[in-house]
């Protein structure tokens, strides 16, 4: 292997060949990219992101907060990526932004879009549902990049909602394979008190069932009216107290305490769940596949690492871009057709195309399995097979979607 900076045999012209040539190609860039980008064929597709902001606790220990605009800076570089893809086929693409307060009206929001063919939606399960149940929506793709309820892709699914984040289920069987393939299957679970945290202990408990691990012992914490950090070292002997155990899995989704358990569990156990070895769509650690390429380009434009909210933000944009792409057209109702098409695929620097079920509209995807600073293991993990794809061994699979709204029943 050759060095970056080591000169490779046959190479001629001293060390500022290099220089000369960049100049060169800097030069005449301008000029290729004239003759390679024809003229825009039509108007620019519109995407519009819409968000409701969240109020959320002050987190605990110092940690960064989640930023405000989390979420719209993955839209922004979708669009900026699709933009310069698109311009060699004479293809150009807009976003629009709205953000709605807590207690204003959301509904209202998405009917002063003034197009709202291609939405991209973070907010709250209620208001996801609320908006694809509008009049006004019944054109619309509603791409949600906010709510990971599984129910949305169940009995509350719609066939105008695609999902680009993963759910809790999908979520939950990615730890839980991971600890299915280490015979870690011995589990001690501790829920916060939140309603979040109750759906991703459910996705727990659903997951054990699925890949034949169980769920030894439930205690419930809830850290209202104390200081956990205070308190850690006591407090948690109790909850985290029961029959032998591999793991303990913790439920907080909102981090009121969750971070607090490691080391201060009665036994001497590894922590999984929404703290600890936490399964997610990204994370700052995730370099592979080119992935440090979009990581860079992400820190670039909004001076902070990427979440998973704006990965999934980032995709949605992207999705609309690459149909539009592969359909050679800004047509709304042709690139419709081409993302909602059955042979669909996309990129998400995840190392395999990615699409989307045709039976629930979630977008198939690994999942990372993050330990701070780094990735720990990628679901779905060896060993898990599926007579479609592995990626359908996370989250739920067509028979056991109650999902009705898509005709389709295959791809």
């Amino acid at each position: 292997m050759v060095s970056s900076g080591a000169r490779r045999p046959g190479m001629r012209g001293g060390p500022w060949a290099g220089l000369r040539l960049a100049v060169v190609l800097a030069a005449l860039a301008p000029v290729a990219q004239a003759r390679a980008a024809p003229a825009p064929a039509g108007p620019p597709l519109t995407i519009h992101y819409l968000e409701r902001r969240v109020e959320r606790p002050a987190p605990l220990n110092n940690e960064d907060p989640v930023p405000d605009d989390e979420g719209a800076k993955g839209a922004e570089l979708g669009l900026r990526d699709s933009n310069a893809t698109g311009r060699f086929l004479g293809l150009g693409f807009a976003l629009g932004t709205a953000v709605v307060e807590p207690g204003d009206d959301i509904r209202q929001a998405f009917r002063d879009l003034a197009d709202r063919r291609f939405v991209v939606l973070n907010a709250p399960a209620a208001d996801v549902l609320a908006l694809a149940d509008l009049p006004e929506a019944k054109g619309s793709v509603i791409l949600n990049i906010g709510a990971p309820d599984t129910r949305l892709r169940d009995a509350d699914c719609r066939r105008n909602l695609l999902h680009v984040l993963p759910s809790r289920a999908m979520l939950a069987d990615a730890l839980v394979q991971f600890l299915a393939f280490k015979r870690w299957s011995r589990i001690l679970l501790v829920t916060g008190p939140a309603p979040e945290d109750a759906l991703f202990a459910e996705a727990l408990r659903r997951s054990a069932r699925k890949f034949g691990a169980r769920i030894v012992a439930e205690s419930r914490y809830d850290p209202q009216g104390g200081d956990v950090r205070d308190t850690a070292l006591r407090e948690f002997a109790l909850p985290t107290r029961g029959p032998e155990h591999d793991v303990v899995a913790v439920a907080d989704e909102a981090g009121a305490f969750g971070a607090s358990l490691n080391y201060n569990t009665a036994s001497p156990r590894p922590l999984v769940g929404t703290q600890g070895l936490a399964p997610a769509a990204w994370g700052r650690a995730v370099e592979a596949w080119a992935a440090v390429q979009l990581q860079g380009r992400f820190r670039k434009l909004a001076g902070r690492a990427m979440r998973p909210v704006d990965w999934a933000g980032w995709m949605a944009v992207h999705a609309v871009g690459e149909a539009a792409v592969k359909a050679r057209s800004t047509d709304p109702a042709t690139v419709r057709a081409a993302l909602t098409a059955p042979g669909f695929e996309i990129g998400g620097f995840k190392g395999r195309p990615l699409s989307f079920r045709a039976w629930d509209g979630q977008l198939r995807q690994p999942v990372f399995l993050l330990w701070p600073g780094a990735v720990t293991a990628t679901a779905p993990i060896e060993g898990f097979l599926h007579h479609r794809t592995e990626l359908d061994t996370l989250g739920l699979d067509e028979p056991e979607s109650a999902c009705r709204a898509f005709s389709g029943t295959s791809g």
